[in-house]
This record gives structure tokens, sequence and C-alpha cells, in this order.
């Protein structure tokens, strides 16, 4: 199978009182396509940095940075936003949902910027909502959610668009054991049937034993890797 992301030496860090403070400090990292995969470690090691820069939000301070082939290292802003758009859906751990939009406008609002007329937005919006069990909550606006409705509909907007990787900082840290299960399900479902790519950032070992692959990241460093069988 066919590297996604290729890492090299990647490294970040932030000026902090006239002084670069180190985040990142050398990541050595290879993803395959259709990969289901969780970034793991305390809080503070880098994990929310390391999907930024994959999904690129952030640039490397240093190093080297390739998805889909392509060096993606220094792209100008407008390339990235194209790529982003196109190829990357995020799940934040601030939702980021536009209050003032219902939960199936949330949902389909990247749609008409990809292609799709209104009907196809709102017909692939409403069975991503579905899926997630959220389909009676489509009228609604985020405010009249509970917290874990709203992670769900973050969840939704990002995979509705099917992108090639979904980056996901904490997708189940809002949600009961029994609606965790139903999304990584629907999770695995994408994998599957559209051969996405799931990196997860995650301190939920229930997600963590659906990966394949498992990266534990310690003082801004990738520390260990450890393979398993995906269930």
């Amino acid at each position: 199978m066919s590297a996604l992301y290729r890492l090299k030496g990647l490294e970040y860090s932030y000026l902090w009182n006239g002084k670069q403070v180190p985040v990142l400090k050398g990541i050595d990292l290879e993803l395959e396509k259709g990969c289901f995969t969780c970034i793991v470690g305390p809080s503070g090691t880098g994990k929310t940095t390391l999907l930024n820069l994959l999904g690129l939000i952030d640039t490397p301070s240093n190093g080297h940075l390739e998805f889909a082939g392509e060096d993606v290292t220094h792209l100008p802003e407008s390339e990235k936003e194209n790529v982003r758009l196109h190829k990357v859906g995020f799940i934040f751990q601030s939702f980021y949902l536009i209050p003032t939009l219902t939960v199936l406008e949330n949902t389909s609002y990247f749609l008409p910027s990809l292609g799709y007329n209104h009907a196809n937005a709102q017909k692939v919006a409403m069975e991503t909502l579905d899926l997630l069990g959220l389909a009676d909550h489509a009228k609604k606006k985020p405010l009249e959610l509970s917290g874990g409705q709203r992670q769900r509909v973050a969840i939704a907007r990002a995979i509705a668009k099917k992108p090639a990787v979904v980056l996901a900082d904490e997708p189940t840290a809002n949600l009961d054991s029994v609606t965790a299960e139903k999304t990584i399900n629907a999770f695995k479902e994408l994998q599957k049937s559209e051969n996405t790519s799931f990196i997860f950032s995650t301190h939920d070992s229930h997600l963590v034993s659906f990966a394949k692959s498992v990266y534990r990241m310690k003082d801004g460093m990738i520390d260990n890797t450890k393979n398993q069988e995906a269930k």
C-alpha cells in the first residue's frame, strides 16, 4: 500500500518572550493510505501540533512533509487551502460549529465548494447525520444540542465530504460509551467503503483498541510504535 504521509525530521517551534520553544523535535513517520492510526501520549507532548502539521494548518519549522506523494512542506497558503478543502477532514476538540446555522447546514457547509448542488449537498448531509444518529436533530442549532451531539455534528461535517484523510483530535472525548462505539463503527465503515484514512489524537483506550497502528509521543518525539490487528 502506498504512503499517504511521509515525515522526515519534522520539527515545530513557536516564539515566546523572544525565545523559540520547541514542540516537535524531529518526527520520522510514514503513514499508509487507508490507515486507522492513533497517536497517544500525555497532554502537552505535541499530538495536536502534529495533527495541525498533517492538516497543513501549521508550517514546519524544519524537516520534510509529504502528502499523497507531494512535497507540501512550504506550500503557499492558497494551495494549502485547496488541499484542506478537497482532501482533509478535521474534527477539532472545540467543534468550531457555526452557531447561526442548523445542524444540517453545518454538516453540508463545505459541499457546495466541492461541486455539490443544493439538493445533493442536503442528501449527503442527511445521510451522514443518519449514520451518526443525528437525523432527528437536523433542523436544530448547535446551542440546542448537548456537548456529545455537537461533537457528532463536527464529525459529520468532517466526513460528509468524503476526504482522503480525517484528522481527529479526541473525537470520542465528549461521547458516552454507546455513542462512542457507534461513532467508531461509522469511522470503520467509511474507511472500508471509501478507503478513507483516519488519524486520531486520543486518550481513549477503546478507540485505540480499534487501531491498526498506534504511535506514542513523548516530549515532542515518537517514542515507540505498537502494531495490532484492527477489529
